[in-house]
């Protein structure tokens, strides 16, 4: 059966070109469909997103070719400290220190602009022979047959792969055709994010202060910048929103404190509703689920994007080496082998930030001094600490090639 692709990837966001790429670069013929008009997400202005990318991530886009084009837009982290706190009164004595000299590879991880990171994707998927762009449009529907999956455009046209990839984010209508049901809960929470300009350098070290409304991380870009991932509850962000920049600023201030000397916003604000989202089957027959639209995970740990790029290495790696055998990249059995292989990691991740959030989101007189002892532990246990360290960098656990930096 002859097909207009080997593999269709609806979503067009920061992990469908990841795994395009990868799998164009490994001879596999694809093509993204966006529904974002060409280039819209890749205008000048700072939009408020930023990426804390893992060191395993970093090492994934070299391997793409797509680290060259951003490196010198990117702000090494060389060190993440976290702490409880209350506004006003700056952090809990008890606190955990991740110190980049501890790993035997530097920094622990890179804080990348989405505007930056995803024209250089763009670039990239132009660029490549074996991969087409079908932008502004969407699937509107997708038709699984023995030999392929054929998907409908929002346009009118028609396409075919061999497999079809839902990178299509949070709500993701491939999975929903698919008959994939979710579960997860709404946390009440809301993220405030801005770019914020400070007096002082941050020396690239990233911040995560754990405050009884939600958690506020303060995140290095270049220059003396800033991104903050400010979590409060729904009610409490929605009143802050609608603040004038001073008033807004006189609210971040006891939260932010002075470490930074002078504070000010360095652009546009915006909120994102905060939830938990996992697929509870990451196949179907002809069908495969990448990054937020398997799991979408609270903020907290700014894992999100890693997660999916490890969803997409993995993918990645099963596809090329089920072709290479010979096998049908879009039957289940290969299929599986790719769930097996990421959806015990995702789940657990997700979990795991949830509890977090659970823990510190709160002023409990019982929970507060197990939960700052519990941080001082780890921060005295050094093998424990740089295990912590590891596993936020994406170094641990069975690494695809492209978190080592190889192509599948």
């Amino acid at each position: 059966m002859k097909h207009d692709s080997d593999v269709l990837i609806a979503g067009g966001g920061l992990n469908g070109p990841a795994l395009a790429l990868a799998l164009a670069q490994a001879g596999l013929t694809v093509t993204v469909i966006d529904a974002a008009p060409p280039r819209a997400r890749a205008e000048p202005a700072f939009d408020g997103r930023a990426y804390a990318l893992a060191l395993a991530s970093q090492k994934l886009l070299a391997a793409t070719g797509v680290w060259p084009a951003i490196a010198d837009r990117t702000q090494p982290m060389m060190e993440v400290k976290a702490s409880d706190g209350r506004p006003g009164e700056g952090a809990a004595p008890l606190f955990l220190h991740f110190d980049s000299r501890e790993l035997d590879q530097s920094p622990v991880g890179y804080m990348i602009e989405d505007r930056f990171l995803y024209a250089a994707f763009l670039d990239a998927m132009e660029a490549e022979p074996n991969l087409t762009l079908a932008r502004g449009t969407a699937v509107t529907a997708q038709q699984v047959a023995p030999g392929g999956v054929t998907v409908t455009l929002s346009d009118g046209r028609s396409l075919s792969g061999t497999l079809l990839v839902g990178a299509d984010g949070r709500r993701s209508a491939t999975a929903e055709r698919a008959g994939i049901t979710r579960e997860g809960w709404d946390y009440g929470q809301t993220a405030l994010v801005a770019a914020i300009a400070h007096e002082l350098p941050h020396e690239g070290i990233a911040h995560q202060f754990f405050m009884p409304t939600g958690p506020l991380a303060i995140l290095p870009l270049p220059g003396n910048r800033s991104s903050i991932v400010w979590s409060e509850t729904a009610e409490n962000a929605r009143i802050i929103a609608a603040l004038p920049d001073e008033d807004f600023l006189a609210v971040l201030r006891p939260r932010f404190g002075d470490f930074l000397g002078r504070i000010s916003l360095a652009g546009p604000r915006f909120s994102y509703p905060l939830d938990l989202t996992l697929a509870k089957s990451y196949v179907a027959p002809r069908i495969a689920l990448i990054g937020d639209a398997a799991h979408g995970v609270h903020p907290i740990a700014g894992q999100g994007l890693n997660l999916g790029l490890r969803d997409v290495a993995a993918l990645a790696e099963v596809l090329v080496e089920a072709r290479r055998r010979g096998e049908d990249i879009g039957a289940i059995d290969v299929l599986e082998r790719y769930q097996s292989w990421r959806r015990f990691d995702g789940t657990t991740l997700a979990l795991g930030m949830d509890t977090v959030n659970r823990l510190f989101s709160n002023d409990n007189p019982v929970l507060r001094p197990v939960r700052d002892l519990g941080m001082g532990i780890v921060q005295a246990i050094g093998p424990l600490r740089r295990g912590f360290m590891r596993q936020a960098a994406g170094l641990s656990g069975p690494l695809p090639r492209l978190l080592q930096g190889r192509r599948p």
